[in-house]
């Protein structure tokens, strides 16, 4: 059916969620354009230059976790190759691979198999395990928490994560993109691009306008851009900022309230060798992630890949403690970490470095941290701002209820599914 509005769908963000809604409304017909604030697309997905570090590093989002089916598809259609995660694990403080379970593991897994109310994690923790024998447990699930999923233990949901450990999401096929994520998202712009999507960079929307038969958008500028419906796909914490319409104001404070939003401070460390794996080295040669008790716990290298670059993740509630931190002193704290962790000199490690970055997600103003996380009131949340709001929709990894939110694979098939409920109320206004 051909539009019957002058005025076109407005995409807030042009992240995965974003472009993944603008190609599906563009390809039955609709008109579409995207208002992205950055000058760049991508979102929380950032390409960082190849002559830089060698290859496509990724700033943001890095790996295609599990099964991902919405992402794989994607990832056929744009011909780019997936790269399987090998190697090893490696915990620094045990001198030994981390794939060795803590003691109570068996225990856990059955009474968090049997958990019918849900509660936060640290308190199903302190309540079932509470005892001196599971300390080794209650650090281990702790840093999982905190590291991998970016969450606040006193706030993450143990049913999610039950669903997250347990569940069947083909864990086995963790991966990258070869070409990197940017090459998934230059794919998706150019594809909605030649369905007649208008892409405008550097539109920051501060304001929703709802009134008697029109919906706009008031930009950063002043300027008014006026649409038939709104999807907007920007993180949590700029959607919270936005000036709303009343009647929305306070379900959107609410439902983000009880969506958790973690940090994280991503480090890339280019050197001209990959020295850890020189003469003497007590970890296996094909070592992929390593851990620590050092303050920047968590290092990845490239493997199977040969590129000379360590990975540093340091995410969670601790990542709110080097806010004031610049970029320079976030490379040297995590140069620090890793002089530690190896047991080198850290001015041999500085002298080794070709390029560097530390990005701090949580100072990124368009951003404000780095992605979400169930907590036990997130389910009713995610309904509530997933009701279109007369024609305005709100969409994202956030509001995905699959097992995947905080990833890729949710922004892309939230966008998907934002996209078919716009056009299923379409329909029915035509009708």
């Amino acid at each position: 059916m051909p539009p019957t509005s002058s005025h076109p769908i407005l995409i807030v963000g042009a992240g995965a969620a974003g472009l993944m809604a603008a190609r599906e409304l563009a390809r039955t017909g609709r008109q579409v354009s995207v208002l992205e604030a950055r000058d760049r697309l991508g979102g929380r997905i950032w390409p960082l230059p190849v002559e830089i570090f060698g290859y496509p590093a990724e700033g943001g989002a890095e790996f295609v976790h599990g099964a991902a089916p919405v992402t794989r598809a994607l990832m056929r259609e744009a011909r780019l190759t997936p790269t399987p995660m090998t190697g090893s694990h490696w915990d620094a403080r045990r001198e030994q691979t981390a794939d060795d379970t803590p003691p109570g593991e068996a225990r856990f897994q059955q009474v968090l198999a049997a958990l019918e109310t849900d509660m936060p994690i640290a308190e199903f923790l302190e309540t079932r395990f509470g005892g001196p024998q599971f300390a080794g447990l209650r650090r281990s699930i702790t840093r999982m928490v905190e590291g991998y999923d970016a969450a606040d233990p006193r706030r993450a949901s143990t049913f999610a994560l039950r669903d997250e450990w347990m569940g069947d999401r083909g864990l086995d096929q963790q991966g990258r993109i070869a070409q990197g994520y940017g090459a998934l998202i230059d794919f998706l712009a150019a594809d909605a691009s030649r369905h007649g999507v208008q892409i405008r960079l550097a539109c920051e929307v501060v304001a929703i306008e709802l009134g008697p038969g029109s919906i706009a958008l008031r930009l950063r500028d002043g300027s008014r851009a006026e649409g038939e419906a709104i999807v907007l796909t920007v993180p949590l914490p700029v959607l919270a900022g936005l000036v709303l319409p009343a009647a929305l104001r306070e379900t959107v404070a609410a439902a983000t309230a009880d969506i958790g939003f973690g940090n994280v401070v991503k480090f890339l460390l280019r050197f001209r060798t990959r020295w850890w794996l020189g003469p003497g080295h007590r970890w296996p040669a094909d070592l992929s992630f390593l851990f620590s008790g050092e303050r920047v716990p968590t290092w990845w290298t490239q493997h199977p890949a040969d590129h000379a670059v360590l990975t540093g993740w340091f995410a969670g509630p601790r990542a709110e403690s080097v806010a004031g931190m610049d970029e320079e002193a976030l490379i040297e704290m995590g140069l620090a970490a890793l002089a530690a962790t190896f047991e080198r000199p850290i001015e041999d490690l500085r002298g080794a470095v070709v390029a560097a970055r530390a990005l701090n997600w949580g100072n990124d103003p368009l951003a404000r941290g780095a992605y979400s996380y169930a907590t036990p009131a997130t389910r009713a949340a995610q309904i509530r701002l997933g009701q279109p709001f007369d024609r305005l929709f709100i969409s994202g990894e956030a509001l995905y209820a699959g097992h995947d939110m905080g990833t890729v694979e949710a922004a892309l098939a939230a966008g998907r599914q934002t996209a078919q409920a716009l056009l299923k109320r379409i329909r029915q206004v035509d009708a």
